[in-house]
């Protein structure tokens, strides 16, 4: 009489394994999909107004006509500049301020409260006069873009530098370890977590520095094309412009994560933790 034995099935065939192989992505894309859907079903059931809200035909198709005329792609380039000039210059600036703060205690109580002031102050209510001390041109955009995006880093970098903990740092001190070697081999990697976390927030704020900046004053940009396409109430190319723009701001936080996954490969992302769930 033949036994048979009953296997028990594999991880790789439960349920929660195959569901885990959809990429997470695919739910918001479907999501997303739907969305549009349902947008282009009520404009057209509703007899909505192109001028009020464009279908998202209407939407594609400007799109297209201004990669071909190439409007959107003269704008684009303009607007790409002064954001990662602006965020290169907020970057540096940042992390050159959290290292003095943390470091030198004569400076934290001095500069700190100054930086913290300064923040007090709406940036968007800056654009106008940094526009009338540096004109239209990209100098004013990019400062915009830098005084917006620095504040988020600055404080992320600062809480990275400091959540080393008291008694790696002390033992470190005890063995004779310099102050650029505990930065170096503590400080700075307890810090990369808490900076990268400032960088996603802070690339996407400079998206909207620079707009604002192209708001206040600009004749380029894609800012500016919001504006005279709103004046010419060409409502499409307005979403066309908008969706560039999100384009811009997806693609530059992705290049960030992505960064980040490569540079700080020890943390536990909260994408990787909902993923567990």
């Amino acid at each position: 009489m033949s036994t048979h034995v009953l296997e028990a099935p594999t991880t790789s065939d439960t349920p929660v394994r195959r569901r885990r192989r959809v990429p997470e992505i695919t739910y918001s894309v479907l999501v997303f999909v739907g969305l549009l859907v349902v947008w282009q079903v009520v404009v057209k059931v509703f007899d909505v107004s192109n001028i009020l809200v464009p279908a998202p035909t209407a939407v594609a198709d400007s799109l297209v006509d201004g990669f071909r005329d190439g409007s959107l792609i003269t704008h684009s380039v303009v607007t790409l500049k002064e954001i990662l000039i602006g965020f290169g210059i907020a970057v540096g600036s940042a992390l050159v301020s959290a290292v003095l703060i943390t470091q030198f205690r004569p400076v934290e109580r001095v500069l700190f409260p100054l930086l913290i002031l300064t923040q007090t102050i709406p940036k968007v209510a800056m654009a106008p006069l940094l526009i009338v001390w540096f004109g239209v041109g990209i100098s004013s955009k990019v400062l915009t873009v830098a005084l917006i995006a620095f504040f988020p880093l600055l404080i992320n970098a600062v809480l990275g530098f400091r959540s080393a903990a008291y008694e790696q740092v002390e033992m470190l001190r005890s063995f004779g370890a310099s102050r650029m070697q505990v930065m170096r081999h503590l400080q700075i990697p307890s810090a990369l977590p808490h900076i990268f976390a400032g960088l996603e927030v802070a690339v996407i704020l400079s998206v909207t520095g620079a707009v604002v900046a192209e708001f206040v004053g600009s004749s380029e940009g894609l800012g500016y094309l919001i504006q005279a396409t709103n004046f010419t109430l060409d409502v499409a190319r307005t979403f066309a412009v908008i969706v560039v723009l999100s384009a811009i701001g997806i693609a530059l936080h992705a290049v960030v994560v992505q960064v980040g996954k490569r540079l700080v490969f020890w943390t536990t992302t909260p994408t990787d933790t909902a993923s567990e769930i």
